[in-house]
């Protein structure tokens, strides 16, 4: 057996939760945050046969989408001048462990 990490952007968790259950997974949903853009994400736990392992990652890819997205920056110049500006940075997707799982249990 594996169990799967796949941590989300929010905006993609229903889309995410959503297939997985249509196609007969059963997931644990936590809410995380990521430490770069301190954003909103969600932690599935999916533990599966691991036959199942590619099928899984393969609905979590097709129901993340990667977008762009402008967060603040600032830039230092001289001495005590600072200026923001906004920078472009890639965002959503999903990160996917997978791990063994010796052992198996729901009581």
């Amino acid at each position: 057996m594996k169990l799967i990490y796949a941590i989300v952007n929010n905006d993609d968790s229903h889309a995410v939760s959503s297939a997985l259950t249509k196609s007969g997974f059963s997931a644990t949903k936590l809410a995380s945050t990521g430490g770069f853009l301190m954003a909103g994400n969600t932690t599935f736990l999916v533990c599966s046969e691991n036959e199942k392992v590619d099928e899984i990652i393969e609905i979590i890819r097709l129901h993340s989408r990667k977008r762009k997205q402008f967060v603040p920056s600032s830039a230092s110049y001289g001495v005590g001048s600072y200026t923001s500006f906004p920078v472009e940075v890639s965002v959503g997707g999903a990160t996917i462990f997978v791990t063994d799982i010796e052992r198996f249990e729901k009581v």
